[in-house]
C-alpha cells in the first residue's frame, strides 16, 4: 500500500479536478483550495465590498491624462447606497472594455487549448508550478517535447473514478508564443492502475477538461514573471524551434505558407486572417479547397495593429491602389497544409509582388 503512494496522489480532495466550482461539490472550502483562503475562489462579488478612497491627487505640474476612473458607480445605485442589500448585484462596467492581452482560450470543433504571448520555455516552468500548488504529482515531465503528464488522482466527492491527465506545450503559429492543451481520461478505482496509458484524441470529459483550461490560464494570466528570462526552462527552450506557421521558397521565384496544423484549423484560421486583414472574399469553396479574394497590395500604415490588436479586429484604413484577383489555396501535403496563392488577373503587372505581399498578410494575421 505504500507503494501505492508513489504512484498516485492520496486520495488528494482536489475539488479542482472534481469540478472547479465550489458550487458543484459540498465541503470544497474545507480542503483549502476554494473559500476566501483557497488558491481558487468565486472572486464575483468581491467589488461589493470594496472601500471607496478618495480620488489620486495629481501634482499640476504633473499629467494625469492616463488616469481615469475604471469602474463607474451609477447614480442611481449611489442613491440607494442606504437600500436593503439584495443578491444578484449587476457588476458595472469599466469606461472601456478592458480584456487580459497575451491569454486566450481559443475553441475550434472538440479542440480548445490556450494561446498566449509568452515562449514554450517561458510557460513550461509555470505550468509545473500550477500542479505543484494543487499538491498534485507529475508522473511523467519531458521538457524538451513539452509534454506533462499527472498521477492518477482520487477525488472524494466521486468514489468510482480516478483522474488523470496530460498537459502538452506547443509552438504557436509564430515565434514568442506558445499553445496549451489538455487531455481528459478517468478509470474505475476498482480496477488496477494501468501500466501503460494510451492517451485519446479527445477528452474522456469534456467538462473538465474545460476546468482545468479555465484554471490553468487564469493561473498563467496572473502571474507577472511569464515574461521574464529567469522564470525560462532551458530544457524547453527546444520546443520552440519550430513554429507552426512558416514562409519557405516553393520554386524560383514563388513563395508558399507551410501550417503544421491540421486541415480544419487551417481552412478556419487562414480565413479569419485574411477577414482580419481586411482583404476582400469573393468567394470561398472548402470543398475545393480555394478562397477567392480582391487584394491591391500592402498599404503603409503607421497605426498597424499588433497581435492583440489583429484579434480585436482593429485592420487598416482604405487602399487606392487597382483591386486584382487572386486565388487563396489550402493544399494537403500529408505534413503541413500549405497556402498558395495564384493570380487570376490577366495583363495586370506586379503579380509577383502582390502575390507575396498576400502570403505575407495571411501569415501576419494568423493567430
Amino acid at each position: 500500500m505504500q507503494r501505492r503512494h508513489h504512484t498516485f496522489t492520496r486520495l488528494i480532495s482536489l475539488a479542482l479536478l472534481g469540478g472547479l466550482a465550489a458550487c458543484s461539490i459540498p465541503g470544497l472550502d474545507k480542503i483549502g483550495l476554494t473559500g476566501e483562503d483557497g488558491l481558487i475562489r468565486d472572486r464575483v462579488g468581491d467589488y461589493r465590498d470594496a472601500p471607496i478612497l478618495p480620488e489620486m491627487d495629481v501634482p499640476s505640474d504633473l499629467d494625469s491624462y492616463t488616469i481615469d476612473q475604471l469602474y463607474v458607480i451609477p447614480q442611481a445605485i449611489v442613491a440607494a447606497a442606504d437600500a436593503e442589500p439584495f443578491d444578484g448585484v449587476p457588476m458595472p462596467k469599466p469606461i472601456e472594455t478592458r480584456r487580459r492581452e497575451g491569454v486566450i482560450i481559443q475553441n475550434l470543433g472538440d479542440s480548445r487549448w490556450i494561446l498566449l504571448d509568452a515562449t514554450p520555455a517561458q510557460v513550461w516552468p509555470l505550468v509545473r508550478d500550477f500542479w505543484s500548488r494543487l499538491n498534485v504529482v507529475l508522473d511523467y515531465e519531458n521538457p524538451s517535447s513539452g509534454i506533462a503528464e499527472t498521477a492518477w488522482v482520487e477525488v472524494n466527492s466521486e468514489p468510482l473514478l480516478r483522474h488523470k491527465y496530460r498537459i502538452s506545450i506547443e509552438p504557436g503559429l509564430h515565434s514568442g508564443y506558445a499553445e496549451i492543451y489538455v487531455t481528459h481520461i478517468s478509470d474505475l478505482r476498482s480496477e488496477p492502475i494501468p501500466i501503460v496509458v494510451t492517451w485519446p484524441e479527445n477528452s474522456d470529459s469534456e467538462d473538465r477538461e474545460k476546468q482545468i483550461l479555465d484554471a490553468l490560464s487564469q493561473y498563467v494570466a496572473d502571474r507577472n514573471d511569464v515574461y521574464q528570462a529567469s522564470s525560462s526552462s532551458l530544457l524547453a527552450g527546444s520546443i520552440e524551434s519550430a513554429r507552426k506557421a512558416n514562409i519557405i521558397a516553393a520554386g524560383s521565384e514563388e513563395e508558399k505558407l507551410a501550417l503544421r496544423i491540421n486541415y480544419g484549423r487551417a481552412w478556419v484560421q487562414v480565413r479569419q486572417a485574411i477577414e482580419r486583414a481586411e482583404i476582400e472574399i469573393v468567394d470561398a469553396n472548402r470543398d475545393q479547397s480555394v478562397i477567392s479574394v480582391k487584394f491591391a497590395g500592402i498599404q503603409a500604415d503607421k497605426d498597424k495593429p499588433g497581435f492583440v490588436g489583429r484579434l480585436l479586429g482593429r485592420g487598416r484604413g482604405g487602399n487606392d491602389a487597382v483591386l486584382q484577383d487572386f486565388a487563396v489555396r489550402l493544399l494537403d501535403t500529408g505534413d503541413t497544409i500549405d497556402v498558395v496563392i495564384e493570380a487570376l488577373t490577366d495583363g495586370q503587372s506586379g503579380h509577383s509582388r502582390l502575390t507575396i505581399e498576400l502570403l505575407q498578410e495571411i501569415n501576419e494575421n494568423l493567430t
